[in-house]
């Protein structure tokens, strides 16, 4: 793919976004000029766009949570020759219907919702999927073809979550395990405190930052519980800081098909921190990454399993150095800047001809 080229960011998104981030940088680090375009309204934003004149891109650039935005976008680069690629990272569909439980599945709400979004997703040129689970559930659901979806995987922001040391260990401060969230199902919350709750082990400190709908109820169970601590939000800037402070993160472990399509910004992020992580398997992820991976797999759910996991890991803290260390490892193979940027430099070549 060759430099100087222009991309159009299209669309009501937020920049500062860590997904938008890491993939502005990956067209940067290719040579791509980024040029964006934030209408007033989503449905008339072709009009807004003639008004302002805009210059003639390479490329249309959709970016993800904003398939309101479709619409306009493709009628504007269509009459101009030019090809569309969505970054949708979710499907509102999948999110209305299987994680919110706003509408039954099949439901007529539901069938409207799945067809709008499979109109809009169809007249992209390419889709843009996290994992291959997520390209085969879109493809599935939406009637996408196959050749129309490239996996581009979610990644750590590299200037700000890199491997750091794990906190020195003596023997006599409990070992801190860390979630960081929104406290949603998808993320299992419950299923933490119930683990916290049930553990039974060597002396561990578990930690639970973030805010959500589920974190009253959290609290509320793990009244009294001294080992557990619940901790405010901090600004995204901060976040490497306080993970490095920990000696084993979690990731998710709610049940949903979806949590075992997607991973999370949570594990990518402590996999490039060289962090420990405990979190549910899941189809998302590399095959290779079932075993020597830094990584240890539970079913979903399962608050006795995650008990009885980290009871193992806190009787054996000497091993925490090469979980680490695997950790990372399996970041950067499979997950890091540089294969980032191959996903991206290949769903280009297959979309600008």
């Amino acid at each position: 793919m060759s430099a100087n080229k222009t991309v159009l960011w299209w669309g009501r998104f937020d920049p500062d976004y860590s997904r938008n981030r890491i993939l502005r940088k990956g067209f940067a680090d290719l040579g791509w000029r980024i040029v964006d375009f934030r209408p007033q309204l989503s449905m008339l934003a072709d009009w807004e766009a003639v008004l302002h004149k805009l210059p003639k891109p390479d490329l249309v650039w959709l970016p993800c949570f904003r398939q309101r935005d479709l619409a306009a976008a493709r009628r504007w680069s269509r009459r101009r020759g030019l090809p569309l690629i969505a970054d949708p990272l979710i499907s509102a569909y999948d999110k209305q219907v299987f994680e919110r439980g706003k509408f039954a599945e099949g439901s007529a709400q539901a069938e409207r919702l799945r067809a709008w979004e499979g109109r809009l997703l169809r007249s992209a040129d390419l889709v843009i999927a996290d994992t291959p689970a997520h390209a085969e559930f879109f493809a599935q659901t939406f009637a996408l073809a196959p050749q129309k979806i490239r996996v581009i995987h979610v990644g750590a922001e590299e200037a700000l979550f890199q491997p750091t040391p794990l906190p020195p260990y003596d023997g006599k401060r409990p070992l801190e395990v860390l979630f960081f969230g929104s406290f949603i199902g998808l993320q299992g919350p419950e299923t933490i405190v119930e683990a916290a709750r049930r553990y039974q082990g060597p002396p561990v400190r578990w930690v639970l930052l973030g805010d959500g709908p589920l974190k009253a109820e959290c609290q509320r169970r793990m009244q009294g519980q001294a080992n557990v601590a619940f901790e405010p939000w901090l600004a995204y800037e901060q976040l490497p800081a306080r993970i490095a402070q920990a000696d084993i993160v979690l990731g998710v472990f709610g049940a949903s098909a979806k949590a075992g399509r997607v991973i999370p910004n949570k594990v990518f992020q402590a996999l490039a921190c060289g962090r420990p992580l405990v979190t549910r398997e899941g189809v998302g992820y590399p095959t290779e990454l079932q075993s020597d991976s830094g990584i240890v797999w539970l079913p979903p759910g399962d608050a006795q399993a995650l008990a009885q996991a980290l009871a193992h890991i806190a009787m054996q803290p000497a091993g925490l150095i090469e979980l680490g260390r695997l950790a990372y490892e399996s970041y950067e193979r499979y997950f890091g800047e540089q294969v980032i940027i191959e996903e991206l430099a290949a769903a280009l070549l297959a979309t600008i001809r």
